[in-house]
């Protein structure tokens, strides 16, 4: 293990230990407030460009197992730790995470006060970080200074697959549901496939007609990493599908379907990365704990009805929405907003099979409150169907 460095692009400077593959990694750092989960996280397509640091203070004492990953290997760029577990213990485990970050070759340091960079990323907002072992700290501030910011990346059609392929139903099959491939988690498929779908992945530049050429009962648009903005490909695609089957997208995907409806996304400070954010149901107010991972979200105000005023004592999560949004294909609503920041957390079309989420319903890791959000996309399909019949 090596002395290592971490840089932010506005200076700060952090030190700790190299506890994984030696070198350098450049990328936007974010901290995510989940407890467990560290390889989920990891191999996450959503963290494509970042450097994550985690805010539990005991890290990799359970080890790792391949049935955990999210993808076919981590596209996170590094990671950022307070403390190591010296051993690891758990019946599932097939290696330790040391060994894991070094076979995949990514950089992690760990002994970082991942507080104060926490509190610095809270304060100064996501931004570029440089990290290394046995590395001159000029080199490292200048990797920062110089790094891109988030903004304007296309990082999606990097991470999506670039051949379709097909998971299959496990339980009696009900149909065929299409999933443009943004970033998609595995356990996304495994809760289509367990509800009777099976679920025909396609790349993300497959246009409206690739789609339509499979005749899906249903449309889903996955989660992904960087700004949607840049996403025209998907964005097109989304809008011509719009109304000719029922759409559920997520996480990017519900970026997407927004931009779609004739929307904006605006960069959020720091983002919402962590499995304890709370979200509540707008139509009667219960409140689901989500698993969330995203840097962009949409915004309210972009629908073309005005905003109302906001109540005085400018609690956030007090921030009302418009009673309806008005989008490309008719009237939609927002179905559920953020107790932290009061942020969109979903929308619904009134005059269309279509509706999204900022959240994982799947989690992975995180809570499974709202897993029924699966269910939903299911019945909207049966519903669409019976309303053709």
């Amino acid at each position: 293990m090596s002395t290592a460095i971490a840089v932010t692009a506005d200076g700060a400077v952090f030190r700790g230990r190299g506890v994984g593959a030696d070198g350098v990694a450049v990328g936007e750092v974010v901290f995510n407030t989940a407890m467990a989960g560290y390889q989920e996280i990891l191999t996450d397509p959503s963290y494509a460009g970042q450097v994550v640091v985690l805010t539990a203070s005991h890290v990799g004492n359970y080890g790792t197992t391949p049935a955990d990953d999210q993808a076919a290997g981590p596209h996170a760029r590094g990671l950022i730790i307070r403390a190591l577990a010296r051993r690891h213990s758990n019946w599932r485990a097939e290696g330790s995470l040391a060994a894991w970050l070094r076979e995949h070759g990514l950089v992690a340091l760990a002994d970082v006060d991942t507080r104060a960079l926490t509190r610095h990323v809270r304060d100064h907002g996501a931004q570029p970080i440089a990290i290394g072992t046995d590395v001159d700290e000029a080199e490292l501030r200048r990797l920062a200074a110089d790094a891109p910011r988030m903004e304007g990346q296309d990082l999606a059609t990097g991470v999506g697959t670039t051949q379709p392929y097909r998971v299959g139903a496990t339980v009696e099959r009900r149909g065929l549901v299409a999933a443009l491939d943004l970033g998609l988690k595995r356990d996304i498929t495994t809760q289509l496939a367990a509800r009777g779908w099976d679920v025909e992945v396609l790349p993300p530049t497959a246009t409206a007609d690739d789609v339509r050429a499979l005749a899906p009962d249903g449309f889903f648009i996955s989660n992904g990493p960087g700004d949607p903005e840049p996403l025209e490909g998907p964005i097109a695609t989304v809008r011509a599908l719009l109304g000719e089957v029922p759409t559920f997208g997520i996480c990017l995907g519900h970026q997407v379907l927004g931009l779609a409806l004739g929307g904006t996304t605006f960069k959020l400070p720091f983002g919402h990365h962590g499995g304890n954010h709370p979200v509540r149901r707008i139509a009667d107010g219960t409140v689901a704990i989500t698993a969330q991972n995203h840097g962009f979200a949409v915004d309210p105000a972009s629908f073309g009805v005005p905003m109302p005023p906001a109540p005085e004592g400018g609690n956030p999560w007090d921030r009302p929405f418009p009673d309806h949004l008005e989008t490309v294909v008719g009237r939609a609503v927002a179905t559920h907003q953020n107790l932290n920041d009061g942020t969109l957390e979903g929308l619904a079309c009134l005059e269309v099979p279509a509706f999204g989420v900022q959240y994982h319903p799947e989690a992975a890791p995180g809570p499974h409150d709202a897993v029924g959000l699966f269910d939903d996309f299911t019945r909207l399909i049966e519903e669409a169907a019976d309303a053709r019949a």
